[in-house]
């Protein structure tokens, strides 16, 4: 029987989420990847043991994570029933609704069916009754906004989600959003994007400033930039890597010599700091106090506790922001 690190709450930083009452724990393990059909269910449960023995409170999924799709929740749901469930009260659980999960009419991503049918089966794959953060994971062009916000009012009303939150949105939508569940009085607190040194979107597209000028929190994706912001590639495209063995989220025509001399060049830069080049990445995500927390994804212990090593990382100088610009913008989005 598993039993919890009495010490897990003595290193992890909490950081409070916009300018709600919930506290979001500076690093948040992610369930996207190494959580499907196919993983080992017994390193799932080490890498979830090893999350919570160190603070993390807070694990991320979505009603299509897997794949298979639906089956990250399942696994997770599996691991609450046997091992973490009595630590119901302590953890934070999230999903997502905003793929396509079944065929027909009815599976558009923002209008109030859809969402409504997706939380309640994400429940019942993980054998809960309410989620501590229910997210509309995309836009859907074809639903009006009015209709997904009041389907999210209506979750949270219904005791099935705690708070509400928006994934992938820009920076005019999300004011829009925050103006609809204002008025709904729904406890809309966070924004899910993607964010990192490579990717920096939600500044250029307004969601980074509506979202502090809002007083909303902001918890970063992919922030190692598919692990290109780690030492995994410093030397080329390994054959095991997630380039050559699956090439959905990251193409081997994306790393060009010249991104390549950048990596190298951020990886210097990190030694020179006392880090990783990932360690280093994951800091400069949470460098300016607006993103609360930061989504780690791994397949192995070791990768979590060496993204723990960020609670000590110094702050960045002046002379090293700028040094990461000089290396890292003209190959970011």
């Amino acid at each position: 029987m598993y039993q919890a690190d009495e010490k897990r709450y003595e290193t992890m930083q909490y950081n409070r989420c916009g300018n709600s009452g919930l506290l979001l724990p500076e690093l948040s393990l992610g369930l996207w990847h190494n959580f499907g059909t196919h993983c080992d269910y017994k390193n799932m449960k080490v890498l979830c043991f090893t999350a919570f023995d160190h603070g993390i409170t807070h694990f991320d999924l979505a009603n299509n994570y897997g794949p298979e799709p639906g089956s990250a929740e399942r696994n997770f749901g599996r691991i609450l029933k046997e091992d973490l469930g009595a630590y119901r009260d302590e953890i934070l659980v999230s999903t997502k609704a905003g793929y396509v999960m079944w065929d027909g009419p009815y599976g558009n991503w923002g209008s109030k069916k859809y969402l409504i049918a997706s939380l309640d089966q994400s429940l019942k794959r993980m054998g809960l009754e309410y989620v501590d953060i229910f997210y509309h994971h995309r836009m859907d062009p074809e639903t009006p906004l009015e209709e997904t916000m009041e389907t999210l009012a209506q979750i949270v009303r219904s005791g099935k989600a705690l708070y509400a939150g928006i994934s992938n949105y820009d920076g005019e939508h999300m004011k829009q959003a925050e103006a609809i569940l204002k008025d709904l009085h729904c406890p809309y607190i966070i924004n899910q994007n993607r964010y990192s040194i490579f990717d920096r979107t939600i500044e250029k597209n307004g969601l980074k400033q509506a979202a502090a000028e809002a007083k909303k929190g902001i918890i970063a994706f992919s922030p190692l930039a598919q692990g290109t912001l780690t030492d995994r590639y410093l030397n080329g495209i390994p054959a095991d890597s997630r380039i050559a063995t699956d090439g959905r989220f990251l193409k081997a025509d994306q790393l060009t010599e010249e991104k390549l001399a950048s990596i190298r060049g951020l990886n210097e830069l990190a030694k020179q700091r006392g880090e990783s080049l990932a360690q280093m990445a994951l800091k400069w995500v949470l460098k300016d106090h607006v993103v609360t927390s930061v989504l780690i994804g791994a397949s192995k212990t070791t990768q979590i506790l060496d993204n723990l090593k960020v609670l000590e990382s110094a702050d960045f100088t002046e002379e090293e922001r700028k040094k990461i610009d000089e290396l890292s913008l003209p190959h970011a989005k």
